[in-house]
């Protein structure tokens, strides 16, 4: 199946809205940010994050069975001269329903390619959290690598996560 991925514009500012609160929601210890504080923005502050001029990018995906938005991934490259090679990757999900039909794998190969095309990007980093065993999985078949753990990374609702870093070197074959 193929899955749609395209670049998310101020217009979709609702249903990026829609699909990152359902995020939230669906998985709360996987994202710092949670629903509450996410609910909270305010409709030109989420417009700016989709603008053409944002520190980041972030990529939507549809499936062809539905017009709603299911899945979600934002790069946002160092602005730091020294670390302009590295990007980002935050915030990804896939609702639900959608999951295991390739929308995470649509997802991170848009966003891997993205950052190809960057000049001077060499590599792509990301962290995961240890209660999302799926998403590192997904993550290591996309050809990211573990490069460190922290432990007591994170603390929420009495539980404490531990938090896996990986990275993706761009500079060998696709």
């Amino acid at each position: 199946m193929t899955v749609p991925v395209c670049r998310l514009t101020p217009a979709d500012a609702p249903a990026y809205r829609a699909a990152r609160l359902a995020a939230l929601h669906a998985d709360p210890a996987a994202f710092l940010t949670n629903a509450a504080e996410f609910a909270a923005l305010g409709d030109e502050a989420l417009a700016a994050r989709l603008a053409p001029d944002a520190p980041g990018v972030t990529l939507g995906a549809f499936l062809n069975t539905s017009p709603d938005l299911v899945g979600l991934l934002t790069l946002v490259r160092e602005a730091a001269p020294p670390l302009a090679h590295r990007v980002n990757v935050y915030g990804v999900s896939v609702a639900p329903p959608a999951r295991g039909q390739g929308v995470g794998a649509a997802l991170l190969q848009a966003g891997v390619e993205l950052a190809r095309s960057w000049a001077g990007v060499t590599s792509l980093h990301l962290a995961v959290m240890d209660s999302q065993p799926a998403a590192l999985r997904l993550y290591e078949r996309a050809g990211f690598r573990v490069w460190g753990t922290q432990p007591d990374a994170v603390r929420r609702g009495g539980r404490v996560y531990t938090e896996h870093w990986l990275s993706l070197d761009l500079t060998a074959p696709a």
